[in-house]
């Protein structure tokens, strides 16, 4: 699980990031994205719903996301605020898939909110 100082646990950090910054659906979730000072440590978030299924099953899912995050950040993923919001089709996703479909949506989504120089 990521340290605490690479998760975001306030409730305006996830809404600051949900309204204010850039995002992108995917297959099984919606991934929301803001640009923090260059250096800071990236921190995720993670919105599921009920409608993913029971708690079982959302916590199964959540840790997925916990453990594909935890390795971004060994990769030395820096300067994000993400979330993760979680679209039921998650629920019986393969981890491997859910791993390919999450990397290709940060990859999307920090293409659009990277500054003009590092593009």
């Amino acid at each position: 699980m990521p340290a605490k100082r690479h998760r975001i646990t306030r409730g305006d950090d996830y809404r600051r990031v949900v309204r204010s910054g850039r995002r992108v659906g995917g297959a099984y979730c919606i991934t929301h994205a803001v640009l923090r000072t260059p250096g800071e440590p990236a921190r995720f978030g993670y919105i599921v719903s009920k409608a993913v299924g029971n708690a079982v099953t959302r916590n199964l899912v959540r840790r997925r996301l916990k453990a594909i995050s935890e390795r971004r950040l060994q990769e030395g993923f820096a300067g994000y605020d993400i979330v993760f919001r979680v679209l039921p089709a998650a629920a019986d996703a393969p981890f491997a898939e859910l791993e390919a479909e999450t990397h290709r949506s940060l990859a999307r989504v920090l293409r659009g909110t990277a500054p003009r120089d590092q593009q």
